[in-house]
């Protein structure tokens, strides 16, 4: 079993920076593959990020493509994502997931484990 807790949410102006880190529980880590999904009031919960093994297979949705990045830290059992440029449409509960293999998907339902989710808010 795998738990997840995500931190680094807030409020922040469009145009600024926050740092989400996710971090994860047990000592395989390293097998995880890491994504970062977030949700809007009334709409369905979307891909962000994700990176595979070794920091390996990184990939972006097309909304945050330049403007977020996504690291992770083995020795920490943490993966993060750096998020930059925000802007308000980017305004959403944020959550962390994990899957056994190599890689990511994109899909929810490719992940089995999920955090509790952090709350960014982004004003204009």
């Amino acid at each position: 079993q795998v738990q997840l807790v995500e931190s680094g949410g807030g409020l922040v102006q469009a145009g600024g920076s926050l740092r989400l880190s996710c971090a994860a529980s047990g000592r395989t880590f390293s097998n995880l593959a890491m994504g970062w999904f977030r949700q809007a009031p009334g709409k369905e919960r979307e891909f962000a990020a994700t990176i595979g093994w070794s920091g390996s297979s990184i990939f972006f949705a097309d909304s945050v493509k330049d403007r977020f990045t996504i690291s992770r830290d083995d020795a920490k059992n943490t993966v993060y994502l750096q998020m930059n440029s925000l802007k308000p449409e980017d305004t959403a509960v944020y959550y962390c997931a994990a899957r056994w293999g190599a890689w990511g998907g994109r899909s929810p339902s490719e992940y089995d484990y999920w955090g509790q989710g952090t709350q960014v808010t982004v004003s204009s």
